[in-house]
């Protein structure tokens, strides 16, 4: 056992009368005004004053009651010299009551203070002060050995015993205290880690419409500039009003995923399928997603598709979600592109090659692999046959 033990005072945290419960402090309560009463009772029965005594033993009573009330007092606050003092006050005490003929008296102030010092005091001077206080009951007690025993390893068990249950309040205490501050930690991990999920949906939608009106009404702009055909320019403006749409859309849809109204998966690609005339393929038993989840699969096969009508147009795309055990597996192919149509080569108001770079949305492919990655899955991504393929895979 380390020396420093020895002079440790007692958690705070189990003195407190907060770590009490209500039935606990009744109890408390009630059990030093019955200890009073039976202390009066046993220093003014059986007619041993008469007179100005009776007084004096009053004054006696009062004042040893008051003593003790201050020594609960500096010992629950800790304060080393004035609790040894008040400690040698109540021995000295008990010696007075019991010459007075206060036995009661002086037996209350011997064996609650030898009980009080275990409970309180470091453990050292706890049982310095509890066998001095014991030994005085002894010496002045006429009491049989055998009930004199019987008093002073009571009165030791019930000490140390309720000094280990202040320790154990006292540590439930720092423990709540702890639990409390974890939570509170977690619970702010949380907000943190939502808003963070707000900002990346707001970004992710924003960032991919607003780029692309914006280069939509800067290639108008330079065709006003440079006279052009006015059935041009309108193309552009058509297509810029198309992106705009198209992002109200996406902010409605990245707004009900935040409130939790998200369409199930498979409607959604049924819609995005129609409107990007792409061939939609679903293997497995449909089953409903868990909100990140389903948010991943939609955001991917959005950017996977609008990647292949910018960058392939005129290019077969296909589109196959496959429910497996655990997982769900979203894979987005398209073919090579048309002869004669490239992404320079583009018509009907659709990016140039220098514009599609420009017009990248904020949640390409590092957006689409983080947020894979965050569900513990996986993305990949890259040529094959010529084309495209963009291949999801996140539990489910």
């Amino acid at each position: 056992m380390p020396g420093w033990y020895w002079t440790r005072w007692q958690s705070r945290e189990g003195l407190e009368r907060e770590a009490e419960s209500r039935p606990r402090r009744v109890l408390t309560l009630f059990g030093r005004v019955v200890l009073v009463v039976v202390i009066g009772w046993g220093t003014f029965s059986g007619g041993k004053y008469a007179g100005w005594a009776v007084a004096a033993a009053a004054a006696g009573l009062v004042a040893a009651v008051a003593l003790c009330a201050v020594y609960l007092r500096v010992t629950r606050e800790q304060h080393p010299a004035a609790s040894y003092l008040l400690a040698a006050a109540l021995i000295g005490a008990g010696w007075l009551a019991n010459r007075g003929l206060a036995y009661t008296l002086a037996d209350f102030l011997w064996i609650g203070l030898a009980v009080t010092a275990l409970i309180r005091l470091p453990p050292a001077p706890a049982l310095l002060t509890a066998a001095a206080a014991l030994a005085s009951y002894t010496a002045a007690s006429p009491a049989s050995w055998l009930s004199v025993a019987a008093t002073v390893g009571g009165s030791l068990l019930v000490g140390f015993l309720l000094r280990l249950d202040i320790e154990a309040r006292g540590t439930a205490r720092r423990l709540l205290v702890q639990e409390r501050a974890v939570r509170a930690a977690e619970a702010e991990s949380a907000a943190l880690a939502e808003r963070a999920r707000i900002a990346r949906e707001i970004h992710d939608v924003l960032a991919h419409s607003l780029s692309a009106q914006l280069v939509h009404l800067e290639a108008a702009r330079l065709m006003l500039d440079a006279g052009a055909d006015r059935a041009q320019v309108r193309e552009r403006v058509v297509a810029a009003r198309r992106m705009a749409q198209d992002g109200l859309v996406e902010t409605r849809q990245a707004l009900s995923a935040l409130r939790g109204e998200l369409t199930p998966v498979g409607e959604f690609l049924v819609e995005l399928a129609e409107r990007e005339r792409a061939a939609l393929t679903v293997t497995g038993t449909p089953r409903p997603l868990a909100a990140e989840a389903g948010l991943a699969v939609r955001r991917t096969a959005q950017e996977a598709v609008t990647n292949v009508r910018k960058h392939a147009p005129g290019a077969r795309c296909s589109v196959e979600l496959r429910y497996l055990d655990g997982v769900v597996e979203l894979e987005v192919r398209n073919t090579r592109a048309p002869r004669g149509q490239s992404t320079g080569e583009l018509s009907g108001g659709e990016l140039s090659d220098g514009e599609l770079a420009e017009s990248g949305s904020g949640y390409g492919l590092l957006g689409m692999r983080e947020r894979a990655e965050l569900l513990g899955g996986a993305l990949l991504a890259g040529p094959e046959d010529g084309g495209w393929r963009v291949l999801l895979r996140v539990p489910a």
